[in-house]
């Protein structure tokens, strides 16, 4: 290994920058499986970085150049027996036989290839679904942005929080019609601001022509919202005093979105996204009381007399079923995390899309009511779902 220590050191010497090393091909694959290794720039000075992969996890360890021929060998010592390391000019193989033996391939490059300052940046710049660069009202006005459309440093966690949103939905579009007006019904949606990022991301940025229905019960949230959407001049965009499981003023909904709905509110909205067929739900649940409540196991008491645990089981159970009931009803359904506006914990986001001639099999439904039974919980959307 003394050999493969000094040609890169050699390397660092000759300022041959190393564009990538992959050591593979482990001695005990239950304790290490592949190390990358990749420039970085970090304030300002060029690091090598090192990312180790154990079981399903990654760890991450920075190296300065003078430290790399020493971290390398000692890997190739211990741990591999294979290495592809590429610089600028040249591609080097590391092969370590069952006995030992090393052999070492060098072999020039046709072309030389550099690798640019941006591509080595620590902080790789995030491609984000809203430019970063182009003023939008609603960021302005939420301090996000400024008036030139600069991101405010103290406001880039709201700024990520709205474009994690928008990747879910970015997502959906192939199951989105574009060849009609498409209805949305947003139920509960606070202070609104993923409601003018959904309608600024589908009709501003990518031409849909929609209609997207606001449904709040406070009456001041909806004078501020509708005065803001004139102010934008989002003609396509009212919010309206109502509640999702009584409002009838459409026939068919093409995308329901219900974000905190409260408790069985949740309930509710996904029943009546349903029974208008809608192609896309959206939902992210909030206060799950009514399983905390409900459930009753003998089984499962040494969990349950933690009050912490058993309402985060609770929660967790609620959603999985609801998940399985949209699934019964022809949603491809995807349980996803979600961070929210407020800075909160993670919380859950179902997101539903309805596939044409997707039902159960009777043998999956009871399995899901053998899941209600044991526990004895009756969860609201079941009984909505099966009247």
């Amino acid at each position: 290994m003394e050999e493969l220590r000094r040609l890169i050191q050699e390397y660092i010497d000759n300022q041959q920058t190393i564009q990538s090393a992959i050591a593979s091909n482990p001695v005990n694959r239950d304790k290490i499986s592949k190390v990358k290794v990749r420039p970085v720039i970090i304030r300002e000075q060029l690091s090598y970085q090192a990312e180790s992969f154990i079981g399903t996890k990654a760890y991450h360890k920075n190296l300065v150049p003078a430290e790399l021929p020493e971290y390398v060998e000692r890997i190739m010592r211990e741990e591999f027996k294979q290495l592809e390391l590429d610089t600028e000019n040249e591609k080097m193989t590391v092969l370590v036989s069952k006995k030992g033996k090393v052999t070492i391939t060098r072999k020039k490059k046709q072309q030389a290839k550099k690798i640019s300052a941006q591509e080595m940046s620590h902080n790789k710049q995030k491609q984000y679904v809203l430019p970063k660069d182009i003023p939008v009202p609603f960021l302005i006005d939420l301090g996000v942005q400024t008036t030139e459309g600069k991101i405010v440093n103290a406001k880039y966690d709201k700024f990520r929080q709205i474009n994690r949103y928008l990747e879910f939905v970015r997502d959906i579009l192939p199951s989105l019609p574009k060849d009609r007006t498409l209805t949305i019904i947003d139920f509960g949606y606070g202070k609104s601001y993923l409601t003018f990022a959904l309608y600024y991301y589908l009709k501003v940025m990518n031409k849909y022509d929609i209609r997207v229905i606001g449904l709040d019960l406070k009456e001041d949230v909806i004078e501020k919202c509708n005065a803001l959407s004139r102010k934008y001049g989002y003609d396509g965009l009212s919010f309206h005093v109502g509640d999702i499981s009584t409002y009838d003023g459409v026939d068919e909904v093409d995308m329901v979105v219900t974000l905190h709905a409260c408790d069985t509110a949740t309930d509710y909205a996904l029943e009546k996204a349903v029974r208008w067929n809608a192609k896309v739900i959206l939902s992210v649940p909030c206060c799950q009381h009514e399983i905390n409540k409900q459930i009753a196991c003998k089984e499962l008491e040494p969990i349950l007399k933690y009050g912490l645990i058993k309402e985060k089981m609770s929660a967790l159970i609620t959603d999985a079923i609801r998940a399985n009931l949209l699934e019964e009803q022809g949603y491809e359904t995807q349980i996803l995390e979600f961070i929210d506006m407020e800075h909160t914990p993670k919380n859950i986001l179902i997101r539903a899309v309805k596939k044409e001639g997707m039902r159960y099999q009777n043998k999956k439904q009871t399995s899901l009511n053998q899941l209600e039974e044991f526990p004895h919980i009756s969860p609201t959307l079941d009984k909505l779902l099966h009247l």
